[in-house]
């Protein structure tokens, strides 16, 4: 027999028939599916740009790359609202188009380090594959264990907010954060899996399918830059 929450929103997934979670969950990662086809379209049409590979490096040096993250956030905060949009299935989408975009620029020195200045060729494909592996492990995980990880809400925001301050400290004071930052965030990305999975199995709404694409997006997207941040410096200590 199935557990029911209590406490959770008689509007919430959890509280659905079994026809309409089944019915979110294939909406949510088809979006999730299509999200990454645009990201992968987008960065593809930015490659494409004659001279790219030079034009783009000076974005994360120093202040620039400050100007950048700002940027990103604030871009992130509007998609965010606007894809949680109740009124709007159009603003909803709108909201997840530009993340994708936020997220295609702000990718784009990382992959043209990764596909130019490394000596090493296959360092992406090899990123994602290492994400994919572990976002389907972390994905088993929550589905089969039905748990409620919301609780690691509060501790997110915690490293997210302390990650960001040794980011801006590393830009001040021009030290390197080395493997030691990127393996923990990459500990705290693949908590923002199961936090964000557990939302899904239980406190999204039905309707909710696009906020809970980008929410998981946005995860996949942190795990996938950390591994590929590894591999990097894994190939420039070769």
């Amino acid at each position: 027999m199935e557990t029911v929450n209590p406490y959770a929103s008689p509007y919430s997934v959890a509280q659905s028939p079994e026809n309409v979670r089944t019915t979110f969950y294939q909406k949510t990662y088809l979006h999730l599916a299509g999200a990454i086809a645009v990201f992968i379209f987008l960065e593809l049409a930015l490659f494409s740009i004659p001279g790219i590979e030079t034009k783009v490096l000076g974005m994360m040096t120093g202040f620039n790359w400050l100007i950048v993250l700002g940027l990103f956030m604030v871009a992130s905060w509007v998609a965010n609202k606007w894809a949680m949009s109740d009124t709007s299935s159009g603003m909803q989408y709108a909201g997840l188009g530009l993340y994708l975009i936020a997220e295609a620029i702000i990718f784009l020195p990382l992959l043209v380090i990764a596909a130019y200045y490394t000596g090493q060729d296959g360092l992406i494909g090899q990123a994602g594959i290492i994400t994919a592996g572990l976002f389907a492990g972390l994905t088993f995980v929550a589905f089969t264990t039905k748990k409620d990880f919301s609780f690691l809400g509060g501790m997110l925001k915690v490293a997210f907010f302390v990650a960001l301050g040794l980011i801006v400290a590393s830009i001040f004071m021009g030290f390197n954060l080395g493997l030691w930052f990127s393996g923990a965030m990459v500990l705290v990305a693949g908590g923002s899996i199961l936090y964000q999975t557990s939302n899904i199995i239980h406190h999204y709404r039905p309707d909710q399918h696009v906020a809970a694409s980008l929410g998981l997006f946005a995860s996949v997207a942190l795990l996938f830059w950390y591994v590929l941040q590894i591999l990097i410096s894994l190939s420039n200590n070769d």
